[in-house]
């Protein structure tokens, strides 16, 4: 679960963002308030915050988003529950406070606000409110079992390695068994395989690198692995000499229907490359000896 918090001014504008029906909210908690509608909430905050008119940022407004996966299985009462203690570990059960429930997305979360004057017109001590709500949210995850952000850290970090390993496995496959002659024949052969390669091409409709998209996950190449940056894949194709040729003449080449830019370092690596695989042939048929 995450916690934001911060102060602000703008008491019945964010209490008409909380009650928007759009995203299907209804009021969870409410302590201190008979108002209903955030015209008269406001109202009843406003009665107390006029004790403390030197206050200009006079109400604390929070959010708390449990994980996707704990916000589909927790109904009202939990989320009631998850709000009040969040409440309790702020020292917030002594100030007028309501929330509400947004589920308009698959991220289910909870707008909290808490009016920072208390009944006897003093303002509540706001200093570092932002990282203290993420340290307050941590501790209630635990006490409720919900997971907290460093869990969903550390799962979201495994899944991610689990995944980069996925690519370059798939992509040594195809390095290895299709030997690519180009890019289109790499993207192809790897959108075979189920990993979507898509091209990284800027306002001059240079061609910069390759972004590769599998099981909802968009990495840059570079990000997968280091062998997996355009130039290194470049090197570990077998271009044909008439296309390097043409490649370092053009300064561009064909890309998936299209004439795209090629960089001077990107050009280079195909010339050498194509110049090695040469020498191989000679070395290997015994051509020109």
């Amino acid at each position: 679960m995450i916690g934001m918090g911060k102060s602000i001014s703008h008491t019945a504008a964010s209490m008409s963002y909380g009650m928007n029906q759009e995203k299907e909210s209804e009021i969870i908690h409410s302590q201190f308030l008979a108002g209903e509608t955030p015209r008269e909430i406001t109202e009843e905050f406003k009665v107390i915050q006029e004790q403390n008119e030197l206050c200009r940022k006079n109400t604390l407004s929070f959010v708390l988003s449990p994980t996707i996966e704990d916000g589909r299985k927790l109904e009202r009462e939990r989320l009631k529950e998850m709000t009040e203690r969040f409440l309790k570990e702020m020292n917030l059960k002594q100030y007028q406070a309501v929330a509400f429930v947004h589920r308009d997305k698959e991220h289910v979360h909870v707008h909290l606000y808490a009016n920072r004057i208390n009944f006897q017109g003093k303002a509540y001590n706001d200093s570092f409110i932002g990282k203290r709500s993420q340290q307050v949210a941590e501790r209630v995850a635990k006490q409720m079992d919900l997971t907290t952000v460093r869990e969903a850290q550390q799962e979201k970090l495994y899944r991610m390695q689990h995944v980069r390993s996925e690519i370059q496995k798939i992509h040594e496959k195809v390095m290895a068994r299709d030997r690519p002659r180009d890019f289109d024949q790499y993207i192809k052969s790897m959108e075979q395989n189920n990993v979507k390669v898509i091209p990284s091409i800027n306002r001059q409709n240079q061609l910069q690198g390759f972004r590769f998209e599998y099981k909802g996950t968009n990495l840059k190449g570079s990000e997968v692995h280091r062998s997996m940056s355009m130039g290194r894949i470049a090197r570990q194709m077998n271009f044909e000499r008439n296309m390097a040729q043409r490649i370092a003449k053009d300064k561009s080449m064909q890309l998936l229907g299209r004439t795209v830019n090629v960089p001077t370092s990107l050009t280079q690596t195909i010339i050498k490359k194509t110049i090695k695989l040469a020498i191989k042939v000679v070395r290997d048929t015994g051509i020109g000896i």
